[in-house]
């Protein structure tokens, strides 16, 4: 098979990746932020912010603590929502403050609604026994929020670094990407791996996707020829497409 069919061959994926806490990895990279999750909900502020590069587990940690959350609620009809930060907006800020006794914000960034996040941050903050977990990218004290009262407010929070990984929470990490996908791979591979990729949680995941892909185009397990493959595919688009951060 050429390249280019590869390329126009369709796939469809079903990938359920599992985001309870008995899933979750614990490693040196991500050991604090798991302990303040654990700790809720004897936080010592009305809120936590956990950030990380793409991949790093932030969501999965998200549902750990809504399912904690879940947990302890009295009564049982207590909610919490997942959302992302994109969706907070004046005219929904009351009705979360009102469903929502705590509440996870997702990707949080200074492009977002400065007042609305403001607002709903006075709400929970003046309110007993309410708290949300921020999730973003970079530390809040290196964003540049338009509104300072915001960025403030922000800063105060504990904040908690999740980094890169280490080898063996990439080897960890691999194998449960591919479980994810319902994918065996012999020790052989999975070493073959390791030693060609990148140091990087989103690396990481894009390249399983892809082998993932490959695997299913060429019709064959996963072997040396699909993670080559593979590796080659995501060189090409690395090379098609700019490399800059993404700051603010």
């Amino acid at each position: 098979m050429e390249d280019e069919e590869l390329k126009q061959l369709p796939f469809a994926f079903n990938v359920s990746p599992q985001m309870h806490r008995t899933d979750f990895m614990v490693n040196d990279c991500n050991r604090e932020a798991f302990k303040m999750i654990e700790t809720w909900p004897h936080w010592l502020s009305k809120g936590v912010v956990i950030y990380g590069p793409e991949g790093c587990g932030k969501s999965h940690l998200a549902h750990i603590f809504a399912d904690k959350v879940i947990a302890a609620a009295l009564p049982k009809s207590d909610s919490i929502s997942i959302i992302n930060a994109t969706q907070v907006k004046m005219r929904n800020v009351e009705r979360l403050a009102v469903e929502n006794k705590n509440l996870v914000i997702e990707n949080l960034t200074p492009k977002t609604d400065n007042e609305a996040l403001f607002h709903l941050f006075n709400i929970y903050q003046n309110e007993p026994e309410r708290s949300i977990l921020w999730t973003s990218r970079i530390a809040p004290h290196r964003m540049r929020f338009p509104l300072k009262d915001l960025q403030s407010r922000l800063n105060m929070l504990p904040s908690i670094a999740i980094k890169e990984p280490d080898d063996t929470m990439l080897q960890t990490l691999i194998v449960k990407l591919f479980n994810d996908r319902q994918l065996r791979i012999s020790p052989e591979i999975l070493e073959y791996i390791l030693l060609n990729t990148r140091r990087s949680f989103a690396y990481v995941e894009h390249l399983v996707e892809e082998i993932d892909a490959v695997s299913l185009a060429y019709q064959t397990a996963v072997d040396y020829f699909t993670v080559k493959k593979a590796l080659e595919i995501l060189e090409e688009q690395d090379n098609k497409q700019p490399d800059f951060f993404d700051g603010w």
